[in-house]
């Protein structure tokens, strides 16, 4: 019990003592929390009750060329993001070393808060995906996991970058940019038109990439945690505890949507093979 309260207390000041850059308090909404807690509640009151009462007489509506720009938006935004990762010189040494080594030096640091701000600003605009489910009615879509998953990153990037920025969010930051690549230009498919829908038959695999991403996080996180690596631990507990739990929330998913329908095909099949024995029987007879 001890030494659990003295490693709460040693990340507690670690946060305290951080040395982030004065040039972030001077970006947008970095300054102060007040923009970014606005900004959540007006889209939790929006997508969970502004929204669908609105829209409960109203016809849904026509989203496609919105749709098609903001996705196709969404899929070079992210390569762009992914590609940020490597301006840093030596970037996969430099995620390694600390087990052993200084902190990084200040064009590093400048390169990181640079590159956390645009992770944080994307997370702000993936806010849209919500309400664009809202606006053409399809609330079934805005679950516990997505409302949670859009309002948890939005709010915790602000504070990574705000509070604690360091190396891990890299690697944090490149997968999950690199995933959106793949998740948006299956939406920027979708919305292309039911002509493209043959196109679409990887949907499934969406989620195993999303997991796998979650599992390269956590194996990571714990490799850093384990080496005893010179980076803030109080950044490393958080984001394994995030992972953690959405492992859990989109491995929960997966199997609802997926083991559900499978049985549900299973049911089908046998039905019509049943039905396929009775005819062949009563011509039989």
């Amino acid at each position: 019990m001890a030494s659990l309260m003295h490693m709460v207390v040693e990340n507690y000041n670690e946060v305290l003592e951080a040395k982030k850059d004065p040039l972030v308090d001077s970006w947008l909404f970095m300054q102060s929390p007040a923009p970014v807690i606005g900004i959540l509640i007006l889209y939790l009151y929006f997508v969970l009750k502004l929204g669908p009462q609105l829209m409960e007489k109203r016809p849904p509506l026509n989203l496609q060329k919105v749709l098609i720009v903001y996705n196709a938006y969404q899929v070079v935004f992210s390569v762009w993001l992914c590609c940020q990762a490597f301006n840093v010189d030596n970037i996969f040494t430099l995620l390694f070393r600390h087990c052993s080594a200084a902190q990084p030096d200040r064009k590093h640091a400048a390169l990181l808060s640079n590159g956390a701000w645009w992770y944080f600003f994307s997370k702000v605009v993936e806010l849209l995906d919500t309400v664009f489910f809202v606006l053409r009615k399809k609330q079934s879509q805005v679950t516990f996991l997505h409302v949670y998953h859009h309002s948890i990153t939005m709010f915790f990037s602000w504070g990574y970058l705000k509070f604690l920025p360091g190396e891990q969010g890299v690697v944090i930051g490149f997968l999950n940019s690199a995933v959106h690549v793949v998740m948006y230009s299956y939406y920027l498919i979708a919305a292309l038109g039911p002509k493209y829908q043959k196109y679409l038959w990887w949907k499934k695999y969406m989620t195993w990439m999303q997991l796998t991403q979650f599992c390269l996080m956590l194996v990571y996180l714990m490799y850093v945690l384990a080496m005893d690596c010179k980076v803030p631990k109080a950044l490393s507990f958080f984001f394994v505890a995030n992972v953690v739990v959405f492992l859990y929330l989109f491995g929960d998913f997966y199997r609802k949507a997926y083991s559900k329908k499978n049985k549900m095909n299973l049911i089908a099949n046998k039905a019509i093979l049943n039905n396929n024995n009775d005819n062949h029987n009563n011509k039989s007879e």
